[in-house]
């Protein structure tokens, strides 16, 4: 491969990498790219985990051997099967060198020389390679993992110059890791309350009108559970705004953990002393029961007074849901009413008989009673 041919396949490789949504996209451009890049056959990306000691497998691509998974969940090498990931880069890292990629063959060590490593030569030769390459990322002045890339056996094996292009591709890897951090970053803070940590308001938005759209498409239940926490204001005013924002944390440790309880559930603060839960899959009578519990657990916390909860789930006779915001409203209506009512279980839309009260205030609200809450999307 020619220096032009080479420069446009880094230029291919960033690109990939710069156009992923997510970090398993992410991984997988990286690897594609260089696999092509270095005429493998065979390409993987792994990540150096410290604290257990191990390599764990992140994505395999090209012609993957029949133990090898796309997108592995348990593919891990004890790091002591792999020294050279910690010894032999700190070696050469102590005597002013950079990282830089080794070659292994099925017979042995090859260009790099790092050593002999019984384990990379056995996995060669059990699934039908010739030879690798191993390229260390390094992220953040630290060893992060490495790229390999393989051929298969007959192929012609990897020669100092591949292993050198492979030093460079493992750069802009690292490069694309980097840029995919941040944009994890900055959406993470989109999307997450500050003093809970849990899923803020315009992740709910986001969420539920993708969630009403799968119900509507494919029948899927949804179901929302809005909280009110109830003595917020009491405790700001006795206590301070410390103790108060204490509350609000306990509380939504409370409502994580009975999110918990139901596969896929979000769940999230709305802002101020309002929660919810959104649970996609999961059965009206489910999701229900983890309401109840979350009273439970909320009336029992040392500060606060319990919790007004309202749920509204497209498995309940509530009508035709053709929006989010529909939904929302009936939620929002059934702890409306839960509050009114200092019921300390839930109050569930649609489950009061044909003349339910929360559906007929939900779908025609009181003028004295004006929707406490925007949603945005369509109009049902």
């Amino acid at each position: 491969m020619g220096e032009d041919q080479r420069l446009a396949a880094v230029v291919a490789l960033a690109q990939g990498m710069a156009a992923a949504h997510t970090p398993r996209e992410s991984w997988r451009a990286a690897v594609l790219g260089a696999c092509r890049a270095l005429d493998g056959s065979f390409a993987a990306l792994s990540v150096w985990e410290r604290d257990r000691g191990r390599l764990r497998v992140l994505v395999n691509a090209g012609e993957r051997a029949p133990d090898e998974e796309e997108f592995p969940e348990h593919e891990t090498y004890p790091v002591n099967q792999f020294a050279e990931i910690t010894e032999f880069l700190h070696e050469r890292w102590a005597g002013g060198q950079g990282p830089s990629a080794w070659v292994e063959t099925s017979e042995g060590p090859a260009a790099g020389r790092p050593g002999y490593f019984h384990q990379r030569v056995a996995a060669l030769r059990r699934r039908g390679r010739g030879c690798c390459v191993v390229a260390p990322v390094v992220l953040h002045g630290r060893a992060w993992g490495e790229l390999y890339v393989a051929r298969s056996a007959g192929a012609p094996v990897f020669d100092r110059g591949d292993a050198d292009f492979a030093t460079v591709l493992a750069a802009v890897v690292a490069a694309g890791l980097a840029q995919t951090e941040r944009l994890q970053e900055a959406r993470r803070l989109a999307f997450t309350d500050p003093l809970t940590g849990l899923a803020n308001r315009r992740a709910v938005d986001v969420r539920l009108e993708e969630a009403v759209e799968r119900h509507r498409r494919e029948g899927v239940v949804v179901s929302l559970a809005v909280c009110d926490l109830n003595g917020l204001k009491k405790v700001n005013d006795t206590q301070g705004h410390a103790v108060g924002d204490r509350l609000l944390e306990r509380f939504g440790s409370v409502l994580s953990l009975c999110g918990a309880m139901l596969p896929g559930t979000l769940a999230a603060r709305l802002g101020g002393d309002e929660f919810c839960l959104l649970a996609v899959g999961p059965s009206a009578d489910d999701v229900v029961k983890a309401a109840d519990e979350l009273c439970r657990r909320a009336a029992e916390l040392e500060l606060g007074e319990g919790v007004a909860c309202g749920v509204a789930s497209t498995a309940d006779p509530i009508g035709e849901v053709r929006s989010a915001r529909r939904l929302f409203r009936l939620a929002d209506a059934a702890q409306y009413r839960a509050k009114a009512l200092r019921a300390d279980r839930p109050v569930v839309a649609g489950r009061q008989g044909p003349d339910d009260p929360v559906v007929r205030l939900a779908d025609e609200p009181s003028p004295e009673r004006a929707e406490r809450r925007r949603f945005r999307g369509r109009r049902p």
